[in-house]
């Protein structure tokens, strides 16, 4: 049988899809644009039938039904990393966060994660029966295909099709179901880029040389510096995550991999998140290869990379370098994702650097403003990346570098790169707690 013959034997509405699934299952999904919206929305329509059933996923972009309260114990739902959606909800009580290294998710998938059904999103088949995981499959479907017991798949022909490794795709032959339904893929929208983020992306910029390898995450500060990066010349991307300003620089010459010394010549990441216009620069980009998160997050791989640069947000920092970035107190904002692997890939890097980046305050729901630099982190803050790993730190006031640093050279570096409104205070409670 050709594979053509074997992908109209395997097709099945959504609302047949959805009736594979039985109470109890574990079912795995790609996370943001990639997740099969037709198939869930339909398991969820059957949420009363259903026992016990734990849906799996990180960062969703859709605001699926499933995760309010009254699904708990018929469709409960798992994320690997914090998103908008998960957040609202997740006082209804139905969202269980695991937070953990992206480097790790391979073993998370075989050991932790242990979906028995996998349902993804997928590009219509190329001549060879092989579909394309699109912008955010490759990031673990090929180890969460190789553990389920039942694979089912979405095609949509609005999927871009995404050149990578052999993990970038599966086989018509491999699948158990075909659904075929078509929506517009989720964007997420980059917030403006502020006076605030231009001021702390010039800092990082300066001492970002030519021929340098990036990763850079979400954010207005991410977008600064990439509007920064425009002049600069033959850098390379080797990154979890292709974002929109990585685009600006590929369509402006700035990025072609030329002297990348890990996958010369090509803009190397495991998935991309933002606009159309990424999703269509994704699309059949030779240039362009998606591979598993457990291999771009992979620090020796990462350090194979001269003049590996890492860019990266945070929440708040105390007075020493340690980074929080992923809680609010005891309240999980987002997730651990590949922030340390970066930085240690970095700092192993022959030339490399990495670059912790947030705004020195935020602001309360009061109005009131408040030091996103302390001197003691709040009850439950999770510690990201320890000092002992930090080495610049960069605030709109300033760029400390804390690497090898002695706790007084870094208590003075951060107070320095305050705002000015809270470096008296910081002094004081530094003095009081005996760090200088």
């Amino acid at each position: 049988m050709s594979w053509k013959e074997e992908y109209k034997s395997k097709l099945i509405t959504a609302e047949e899809a959805a009736s594979k699934i039985k109470s109890n299952d574990r079912v795995w999904y790609p996370p943001c644009g990639s997740a099969p919206v037709d198939i869930i929305e339909a398991i969820t329509e059957r949420y009363k039938e259903l026992e016990n059933v734990t849906m799996l996923t990180g960062l969703i972009l859709y605001p699926f039904k499933y995760l309010q309260g009254k699904y708990k114990g018929h469709i409960n739902h798992h994320t690997t990393f914090m998103g908008p959606y998960e957040r609202k909800m997740y006082p209804e009580g139905n969202v269980e966060v695991t937070s953990y290294q992206f480097s790790q998710t391979d073993w998370l998938t075989y050991n932790r994660i242990k979906a028995n059904v996998f349902i993804c999103e997928v590009s219509p088949p190329d001549e060879d029966g092989n579909m394309s995981y699109g912008p955010l499959g490759t990031f673990n479907g090929f180890a969460a295909a190789d553990y389920a017991d039942l694979i089912i798949v979405q095609v949509n022909n609005k999927t871009p099709y995404v050149f990578g490794g052999k993990e970038a795709f599966i086989n018509v032959k491999d699948v158990d179901f075909i659904v075929e339904k078509d929506h517009e893929i989720a964007e997420l929208p980059q917030p403006p880029v502020t006076e605030t983020d231009k001021q702390i992306a010039s800092y990082i910029v300066e001492r970002i040389e030519d021929g340098s390898t990036i990763q850079i995450g979400l954010g207005g500060v991410a977008n600064a510096v990439g509007f920064f990066l425009e002049n600069h010349k033959h850098l390379g991307v080797h990154t979890e995550m292709f974002v929109d300003s990585m685009v600006d620089l590929a369509e402006k010459g700035a990025i072609d991999g030329s002297q990348k010394t890990l996958n010369p010549g090509e803009i190397t990441c495991s998935f991309g998140i933002g606009s159309k216009r990424l999703y269509d620069f994704m699309d059949r980009n030779p240039s362009l290869k998606t591979y598993p998160i457990s291999y771009i997050a992979d620090v020796n791989n990462i350090a194979k990379n001269k003049k590996f640069i890492s860019i990266n947000n945070a929440l708040m920092c105390d007075l020493t370098g340690q980074i929080c970035s992923e809680s609010l107190g005891f309240d999980q904002f987002s997730g651990t994702g590949g922030q340390l692997d970066f930085v240690r890939g970095a700092s192993l890097s022959e030339g490399g650097k990495s670059f912790l980046a947030f705004k020195s305050t935020a602001e309360k729901k009061d109005g009131t403003k408040v030091s996103r630099i302390t001197s003691v982190l709040p009850p439950g803050a999770v510690i990201t990346t320890p000092r002992t790993d930090v080495q610049y730190v960069v605030t709109e006031y300033g760029i400390a570098d804390l690497k090898g640093k002695s706790i007084q050279e870094r208590v003075k570096a951060m107070i320095g790169i305050a705002h000015p409104d809270f470096r008296d205070q910081l002094t004081k409670e530094a003095k009081e707690y005996r760090l200088i």
